[in-house]
């Protein structure tokens, strides 16, 4: 998978922008707040149709602009694909090889993307809802279906809600209704439980020799999915649906009281441990780097056996989070195989050599040039 252009119109500080790529890496030198990571961003937004820094699309768009603009030709190994994404302040509009797609679920796989930033330390350190967006981001990349269930999910979700709150105030005294919520959000639950604890183990299986190699075998990552109902891993899909509206019926009274559904994949999260002890609560601030470091590099692998080609690689001015040695272990491993894409500050600290060949873009105020 290899960007050969990109192209921004009205995008964050640039206006217009007009990038063609040769090389495998590619390096985005300047200072804070120029724009380093505006590029980098864009990518990610036109691969998922949403940004990792916000949940606004309209930061997205230039001040005073009707809408932004992403532009690419992605080399597949089925052929070249042009992808457009537009943003504006009424929605998306997506369009693969000038077709408009209907839904974003039909756009998002069409690019994939990895993405290493020093907030991703939070996919260890950080609340369960920060890594049910790291599982929702990376499985809807592979599967569309996924988004599809992922969206009806949050719709009947929002439905059920307010039935609850309805409840709970008086307002409604429909308990079948209620009944019928249950059955949709049960049947939607389980599809999505089930592809999290596929993804889950597949990851867990890269990370784990990932992680052993970077510490030398001292180390043994685990990943652990901790589920807020109970639906296991293996129970047959309609043994799982049972136990999940039984779920429902236990709770139903503590849910009506808090006017919100308590279990469910929404309440869920997935834990990361290193010789069985839990690296966000136990673990030093290395431990907590190098699994993170583990689990970004098992997504590239991950995405490399379901689609069969490696997804584009962001490293958004996270190699100087990093120290050599872990420098070294990242760059081995996209040598020559992954497109990355480097946003950093001063390239004094970047010794190796895969960066000395790097094609460098040098960026100051919204404007880039100096590319060799």
């Amino acid at each position: 998978m290899f960007l050969k252009n990109l192209s921004l119109t009205n995008y964050r500080n640039y206006e217009s922008l007009s990038l063609s790529f040769d090389g495998p890496i590619q390096l985005f030198i300047g200072n804070n707040a120029q724009g380093k990571t505006n590029v980098l961003e864009s990518i990610y937004v036109l691969a998922l149709a949403k940004s990792h820094r916000t949940p606004r699309d309209k930061e997205l768009i230039a001040w005073e602009a009707d809408y932004a603009a992403i532009r690419s030709d992605v080399l597949r190994r089925y052929g070249s694909v042009r992808l457009e994404l537009q943003l504006t302040g009424k929605g998306k509009r997506a369009k693969i090889n000038g077709m408009e797609q209907q839904k974003l679920s039909a756009y998002v796989g069409a690019l994939n993307v990895v993405m290493f930033a020093p907030e991703d330390l939070s996919i260890v350190k950080g609340a369960p809802a920060q890594r049910r967006r790291f599982i929702d981001m990376e499985i809807g990349q592979v599967s569309p279906t996924y988004l599809y269930y992922l969206s009806n999910y949050n719709k009947v979700l929002a439905q059920r809600n307010q039935l609850l709150k309805d409840l709970a105030m008086k307002k409604s005294q429909s308990l079948e209704m209620l009944s019928i919520w249950n059955t949709q959000l049960a049947d939607l639950a389980v599809k999505l439980l089930r592809k999290r604890f596929e993804f889950i183990r597949k990851l867990e299986s890269w990370a784990r020799d990932i992680h052993t190699g970077i510490t030398d075998g001292k180390e043994t990552l685990s990943l652990h999915y901790e589920n807020s109902s109970p639906v296991t891993e293996g129970l047959a899909p309609e043994q799982a649906v049972e136990n999940m509206l039984a779920a429902y019926e236990e709770v139903r009274d503590r849910e009506i009281m808090r006017g919100s559904t308590l279990i469910g994949p929404h309440r869920d999260d997935f834990s990361l441990k290193v010789n069985g002890m839990d690296v966000q609560t136990y673990g030093s601030q290395g431990q907590q780097r190098t699994s993170a470091l583990s689990i970004k590099l098992a997504e590239i692998e991950l995405i490399k056996e379901e689609v069969g080609e490696y997804p584009v690689l962001l490293l958004d001015d996270v190699l100087s989070e990093l120290d050599e040695h872990r420098q070294t272990l990242l760059l081995e491993t996209i040598q020559n195989r992954v497109q990355t894409f480097v946003s950093t500050t001063g390239v004094e600290g970047l010794k190796h050599q895969v960066l000395q060949q790097a094609s460098r873009f040098y960026v100051k105020e919204g404007t880039i040039s100096g590319e060799r």
